[in-house]
């Protein structure tokens, strides 16, 4: 594959390759190395008790596949159900993760000179699933950080003591819940 940049020098090996992605309107770039696939809305699975970034999982030619919802992940407002996705497939520690973005651009070659850090002005929880930015043509593209993107959170499930009735027969058996689930000691 040949890139080059606007100068027309050859930018092989020295640039950075990013898949180009929108979310919520945004430009996000994701490490061309960490993508394994692009496909069209798949329909998923729900995931019981899963993190709410989690939309479910789809299959992938017999694998499963956790799809993340990336607008959920960046905090933006839902998708209507009448709005179409995409999935950008990543794979990380062997299992694969579709991340549901609106839409997939170009691959982009973009010289690691022109690569900033994320500005303070940026929020807390972008910065940190950021690798910084790229000022492109009248707009932003934001590298994400798969592996803090990946970093989801844990819902704790939180069940009232109050309606597990305790066994009179054994009074030291406390009830807790431990992963979602109500157990005895």
């Amino acid at each position: 594959m040949n890139a080059e940049g606007a100068s027309g020098v050859d930018l092989q090996g020295a640039a950075e390759g990013l898949v180009s992605v929108r979310i919520g309107g945004q430009a996000f770039g994701i490490p061309v190395l960490q993508v394994q696939d692009v496909i069209a809305q798949a329909a998923t699975n729900r995931v019981p008790l899963g993190p709410p970034e989690v939309a479910g999982s789809l299959n992938l030619r017999g694998r499963i596949v956790t799809a993340i919802d990336m607008r959920r992940r960046l905090g933006m407002e839902p998708r209507r159900p009448s709005e179409g996705h995409m999935s950008v497939i990543v794979e990380r520690h062997g299992e694969l993760y579709a991340l549901l973005v609106d839409d997939v651009g170009d691959v982009l070659w973009l010289p690691p000179t022109l690569h900033e850090a994320a500005p303070l002005t940026l929020s807390a929880e972008w910065r940190d699933l950021s690798l910084g930015l790229y000022r492109l043509e009248g707009e932003l593209l934001l590298v994400l950080n798969i592996a803090e993107v990946l970093t989801l959170s844990r819902q704790t499930a939180a069940l009232p003591t109050a309606a597990v009735p305790r066994d009179a027969a054994r009074p030291e058996q406390e009830p807790a819940v431990v992963d979602g689930v109500l157990m005895t000691r």
